[in-house]
């Protein structure tokens, strides 16, 4: 009797912590199949710059672990920062290599419908599918391979250092690039805070680019993310009052 008291307790407890763990980091989901590709060339170049408007990815912090993402994944570049792990589903063994690698969507893959969904059109609505950086897809399949299946789930990102501002614009029209984003990774929305202003939602402009018209000059700027998980940090000052415009300030992380 005392072992299935023990053990039904045990039970209880774990579901406990996996609801708070849940809670707190999010429910990523399981594994779903799609296909993969790549481009950019050997050292990535080709992937700088991109729909979610991260620019550099090496100066930026995201390396040549990245992926653009289909239609299907992109969300209207609502996806810009999520991560993935992704495996090369050995249902395809000639040109499948062992283990995974974690990745970030920094990217569009476009549709082509003037090709078949299975013969050229691999980003075609409504495909699932990651256009990654050569160098990423490399560790997972063979170069010769060209295309191939993958299990792909969402996963935590892991940064390092604090969520990334980059203030660009002029007065009455700030646009701030937030990147280097841990957790979900995927922000949905964002507000800023002058030092003689209330707080503002901001509006997305395109990619993970964040307006607002206010002007904010000769004041400390403080900013506030949410990321798709309902997960909020708050980056108090972040900017100090001599901030202009091209410069990029850290925040708090998750």
């Amino acid at each position: 009797m005392g072992t299935k008291i023990i053990s039904l307790a045990s039970i209880v407890l774990y579901a406990f912590f996996d609801f708070c763990l849940r809670g707190a980091y999010g429910d990523y989901g399981g594994w779903e199949t799609a296909h993969a590709t790549f481009y950019g060339g050997g050292d990535a170049s080709g992937t700088m710059g991109g729909a979610c408007g991260y620019g550099n990815l090496y100066s930026n912090g995201y390396g040549t672990n990245t992926a653009a993402l289909s239609t299907a994944l992109f969300n209207n570049g609502l996806s810009c920062g999520s991560c993935y792990e992704l495996t090369c589903s050995f249902n395809n063994p000639k040109y499948c290599l062992p283990g995974s690698i974690i990745i970030t969507a920094t990217n569009f893959c476009p549709p082509n419908p003037s090709l078949p969904n299975d013969n050229g059109g691999w980003c075609n609505p409504p495909r699932p599918h990651f256009d990654m950086a050569e160098p990423a897809y490399l560790q997972i399949a063979q170069y010769r391979a060209g295309i191939v299946p993958v299990n792909f789930r969402r996963v935590p990102c892991r940064k390092k250092g604090g969520i990334r501002f980059t203030i660009n614009g002029h007065a009455f029209f700030n646009l701030v690039l937030v990147t280097n984003v841990a957790g979900a990774g995927d922000v949905r929305s964002v507000s800023i805070k002058g030092s003689r202003t209330g707080w503002q939602s901001m509006s997305r402009n395109w990619g993970q680019n964040w307006q607002s018209n206010t002007n904010l000059d000769g004041q400390s700027l403080s900013f506030q993310v949410t990321t798709s998980d309902g997960r909020t940090i708050t980056s108090y000052d972040a900017a100090s009052a001599g901030w202009q415009f091209g410069q990029t300030f850290e925040g708090g992380q998750f």
